[in-house]
């Protein structure tokens, strides 16, 4: 387990194990490659950070992950893998899957949801960003990134 406080002055527990919480997430968060590249949208407040957003009611996390990806960027993903979850304490504390997955295809024209749409970096754009959401500039990203990395020959992007 790895805890640390967000640039909101909120607590967060990261774990890579899978059941670690006592409750079930209900937002997602994915990282997902094409061609090699970052996958990453443009929030209009908050600046460039990986797509995601919460569960609806029927939905799987993975079926969640899936259409938050594409209605963020036109991304159409596979090979789903969970990777971590985290939960952070605020007053109604709330749990993110984080996942990892291959960009098979991007849709130009697609109705665009709350987002810029999508937005591809390489390794050092995606390190140099000065531009990234507060989330992205965390410690919990800093780990989840450092893990991502151990995967890479096991992923194929």
């Amino acid at each position: 387990m790895f805890s640390y406080t967000d640039l909101n002055g909120h607590g967060v527990d990261l774990s890579f194990k899978k059941d670690a919480f006592s409750f079930d997430p209900t937002h997602v968060l994915v990282l997902a490659k094409f061609e090699g590249r970052w996958l990453l949208t443009k929030h209009p407040q908050r600046g460039y950070e990986f797509p995601g957003g919460k569960q609806e009611a029927g939905e799987t996390l993975i079926e969640a992950a899936i259409r938050e990806v594409y209605e963020e960027t036109g991304a159409h993903i596979n090979d789903v893998m969970w990777l971590a979850t985290y939960v952070v304490q605020q007053k109604a504390p709330f749990g993110k899957a984080v996942y990892i997955a291959n960009v098979t295809s991007l849709d130009t024209n697609y109705k665009k949801h709350e987002t810029e749409g999508a937005v591809l970096m390489t390794d050092e754009e995606l390190l140099g960003c000065k531009q990234l959401s507060f989330h992205m500039r965390d410690g919990g990203m800093k780990k989840i990134l450092e893990k991502v990395s151990e995967l890479e020959d096991k992923w194929h992007y």
